[in-house]
């Protein structure tokens, strides 16, 4: 496979993956709606960042293992599994009623390790699908000739740019709606609804096998 090749079919392979509703879809349309485009954000480079990190760990051959291994697969799936449960129960039983859009960025000095940021960056690391996916997905398209360690990571890192141009296009698309997404009723609504996609999500990772 040439360079071209291995470029344009990954950037499509990896455009389909990313168009895919997911839980990274939920969570960043979920907080661009509620908190403003700024926190959203911030949870986009967090998942991002989990790619990068799935990526490196991929290159460095401990995908690999997660893939060889039951009990690593096991253990991480159930740790992922733990933690999306936890928000999507928060979510249900602590809904915002309310969010000043204009306050949102006087919460914390360093916006880069909020909440949102850890949240999308755990949401994506915690899930061992996604090195699973990376260790049997990228591989298939290393182009012939070039270094295998430094390609993969070159590749997650072009689908962690794809995914976080497709994050700022659905946040952008949140923001002529910002006044209707203000309304208590639907800042509640939409945190019960993500709090129920996420605990969703984490049954069917709990129940998931290699």
């Amino acid at each position: 496979m040439t360079l071209t090749e291995s470029l344009i079919s990954y950037a499509f392979a990896a455009g389909i993956l990313t168009l895919t509703p997911g839980l990274d879809t939920a969570l960043v349309l979920r907080t661009a709606a509620s908190e403003g485009s700024k926190k959203a954000v911030l949870a986009a480079l967090g998942i991002s960042t989990g790619c990068l990190v799935w990526g490196a760990a991929v290159a460095l051959g401990l995908g690999a293992l997660l893939a060889a291994s039951e009990l690593a697969f096991t253990v991480l799936k159930w740790i992922g599994a733990a933690y999306l449960c936890w928000l999507g129960v928060q979510m249900l039983l602590k809904p915002r009623e309310s969010m000043s859009f204009s306050a949102q960025g006087k919460a914390k000095k360093n916006p880069l390790f909020g909440s949102w940021f850890i949240k999308g960056l755990f949401g994506n690391v915690l899930n061992p699908k996604v090195g699973v996916f990376y260790v049997s997905f990228l591989p298939q398209f290393v182009a012939t000739g070039y270094s295998v360690p430094p390609y993969i990571f070159g590749l997650a890192a072009m689908h962690a740019v794809i995914g976080t141009l497709w994050s700022l296009t659905m946040i952008a698309a949140t923001r002529p709606l910002s006044r209707w997404l203000q309304r208590p009723r639907v800042v509640k609504t939409l945190d019960r609804l993500t709090g129920t996609v996420f605990i969703a999500f984490a049954v069917r990772l709990a129940t998931t096998k290699r």
